[in-house]
């Protein structure tokens, strides 16, 4: 069964931590192979294309897994507007800044990027395209569960489905292909909330069926299919909600044996997402510029600790200051209020 503690599910907080590793870890790796260090093509195409063919699937997965309850308790215009202040916000917020230290550090950093680009927001770019999927992706599953009962979800599941696969023939798709490609795994997240699933993969035995199953999908995937995680398909959506179902297992697991320090990584996810590539990029600038250090494994290792340990620092100082704004804000509340203002005005 799950544990709740403190309002929070026990084993989501470990998925949350296992997927935001492999994030922080994608995008270190990336940045090394595009800073020009010798990365043996082979393993890291490998590597880059199995973590990328479920890390950030899991968090859609995640996000849909209290849907339903938070659509019950809130209300679709409730829900909304939470997501307003706890997702659109922090995507401008941290687009912002992120983009304006790239800017400032271009010389330095993989990027050329100008204030231009940075003030695009209805184009993300980095990683903050998932925070702008995921709040349409929030938009549309509300839209289709106003108007379709949650006791139909299977149904729904499948239609999204087969939309996930139709919409890989046809690649620019813009904002409508973000929905397209990761509703899927969202509403695979409700279904699976709805039916308890995670009860049946909390033992060592569905453990290792899964972990095999794991295994034996990503071979067939990239090794007899010889595709790679951008090939969409029926094939990469088994495969990640496949990987999915792993991580759950390993995250049951792991929450029958506390670990605090792990709770909290996953816990804090959202503030290692926004900050993570700073981080990183900063480790790899001051060992590669201060310290002349050149060997890739050191870089590795030590960008993916800078970039899972300094923004879990950032967020304890942030805290302890009680700086205000900084990874949600009650924009639906201000939004309100400048309207009343308006209606006021008007009406005099």
């Amino acid at each position: 069964m799950m544990t709740y503690r403190g309002g929070r599910v026990d084993w989501v907080d470990y998925a949350k931590a296992l997927g935001i590793i492999l994030v922080v870890y994608g995008h270190v790796a990336r940045g090394l192979k595009n800073a020009g260090f010798n990365f043996p093509i082979n393993i890291f195409t490998l590597a880059d294309s199995i973590v990328y063919s479920f890390h950030m699937p899991l968090f859609f997965f995640l996000s849909g897994l209290f849907f339903c309850r938070s659509l019950s308790n809130r209300g679709a215009r409730g829900l909304l507007l939470d997501k307003v202040d706890t997702i659109f916000y922090p995507y401008l917020l941290w687009s912002f800044l992120q983009g304006a230290v790239e800017v400032s550090l271009s010389n330095y950093t993989n990027g050329n990027i100008s204030f231009g680009e940075v003030l695009h927001f209805w184009s993300p770019r980095a990683q903050f395209w998932f925070l702008y999927a995921l709040f349409l992706v929030f938009t549309v599953a509300t839209a289709i569960y106003c108007v379709i009962s949650e006791r139909l979800t299977m149904a729904i599941f499948i239609l999204v489905s087969l939309l996930y696969v139709i919409s890989s023939e046809f690649p620019n798709l813009g904002a409508l292909g973000l929905v397209c490609q990761n509703l899927v795994f969202f509403i695979f997240g409700v279904a699976f909330k709805k039916y308890n699933l995670s009860d049946r993969f909390s033992s060592s035995s569905s453990l290792f069926m899964v972990a095999i199953a794991f295994i034996v999908g990503q071979y067939i995937f990239h090794g007899y299919l010889a595709k790679v995680y951008t090939d969409k398909g029926f094939e990469s959506l088994f495969l990640a909600c496949i990987s999915i179902i792993l991580v759950v297992s390993v995250s049951v697991a792991m929450s029958k044996k506390p670990n605090r320090f792990i709770a909290f990584i996953g816990a804090s996810s959202m503030a290692i997402y926004v900050m993570h590539i700073l981080a990183g990029s900063g480790a790899r600038i001051f060992l590669s510029k201060i310290l002349s250090v050149d060997s890739l494994s050191i870089h590795l290792v030590v960008g993916c600790f800078a970039g899972v340990l300094l923004p879990l620092l950032a967020l304890k100082i942030i805290s302890a200051a009680k700086i205000p704004y900084v990874f949600s804000a009650p924009v639906s509340k201000w939004i309100e209020v400048l309207y009343g203002k308006i209606l006021r005005t008007t009406n005099r």
